[in-house]
């Protein structure tokens, strides 16, 4: 990752400041307040902005809960419960916002959660930084033979070194020809003088899906909890998932409560079909359960048999 002499700078005032507050604050995400934490080899991800903590999740399910509070004793218990039961609205309470610096093709799936407010580094307006990502060997990997939106065996060897280079020239030579479109350099200084540049906006047609782009994104706790549930899950794709990892150590820091009772009831949980709890149940007993009888596709089947360890059952 590396950051301009500006950022730098920017991150180094952001952090000098020192304000007094009557409102709640979180210790350990202060910490880490505007600090740009890396991702990938040229992103970033830095928390800007925050509002509340696990108290204000509890305060606002005691005002909508009233008596039925005296039910659950202590603040981690009501955020368990108000997790476990899938209530939204104590969640919503809280904001955060992320400045983060991704490449085209993560922002894209990203921006599919349509629950933020965002706002994103212009290309009309300005030259996009000449970064592009380039993925590590390890995670070159071949099309799934089961899955048409997942990643299958490793490529190795020269085929894994071909791929590399294409990436790189590809990327490199089209953002040579976006500087000769635009008759100026990323720097700003200008190609030749006698000619005009191409318009921003059209230039940045040629740019290549692995440039990386920035942007301010906004959302509320819960929503950020349902984002963090689907991108920091094992088979989301790995780009995006080292985002979400960075993203949930964040999390951590800013409501600690609340992510304990996340990473139970939301990212370690096992969600059973009406025939899937009827299956477990009787293998519980010790009754035999065969696929043939089961009414489950295959895929639905092995999916059951390795979230509970039976992995002779797979078929």
């Amino acid at each position: 990752m590396k950051l301009t002499k500006e950022q730098k700078q920017e991150i180094l005032d952001q952090q000098s400041q020192s304000n007094v507050t009557k409102r709640v604050i979180s210790p350990e995400l202060e910490k880490i307040l505007y600090e740009a934490l890396p991702v990938l080899d040229h992103g970033f991800v830095r928390v800007v902005d925050y509002m509340g903590d696990d108290s204000s999740v509890v305060q606002s399910a005691r005002v909508s809960y009233g008596k039925g509070t005296k039910k659950v004793s202590t603040d981690s218990g009501l955020i368990k419960y108000l997790m476990r039961h899938r209530h939204s609205t104590p969640f919503e309470m809280c904001e955060i916002k992320y400045h983060v610096k991704l490449p085209i093709f993560v922002a894209r799936q990203w921006i599919r959660h349509r629950t933020a407010n965002v706002n994103e580094y212009s290309a009309r307006y300005s030259i996009l930084d000449k970064e592009f990502y380039i993925p590590e060997k390890e995670h070159l990997a071949a099309q799934s033979k089961d899955n048409r939106q997942g990643r299958g065996d490793l490529i190795n060897g020269k085929q894994a070194d071909e791929i590399l280079k294409i990436l790189k020239e590809d990327a490199q030579k089209n953002y040579d020809d976006y500087e000769k479109m635009l008759n100026e350099k990323y720097d700003g200084s200008v190609i030749d003088e006698n000619k005009q540049g191409l318009a921003r906006e059209l230039a940045r047609m040629n740019l290549t899906l692995n440039a990386y782009t920035q942007w301010y994104w906004k959302t509320d706790l819960l929503n950020l909890l349902n984002f963090l549930a689907l991108r920091a899950d094992s088979h989301a794709q790995y780009e995006i998932r080292a985002y979400a990892d960075v993203m949930i150590d964040s999390l951590k820091k800013w409501v600690p409560i609340t992510y304990e009772a996340f990473m139970d009831y939301r990212v370690g949980v096992t969600e059973l079909s009406l025939k899937g709890k009827s299956i477990v149940k009787k293998m519980i007993k010790g009754e035999k359960c065969k696929f043939e009888d089961s009414r489950l596709s295959k895929r639905e089947w092995n999916e059951l048999m390795e979230s509970f360890g039976f992995r002779e059952h797979l078929v």
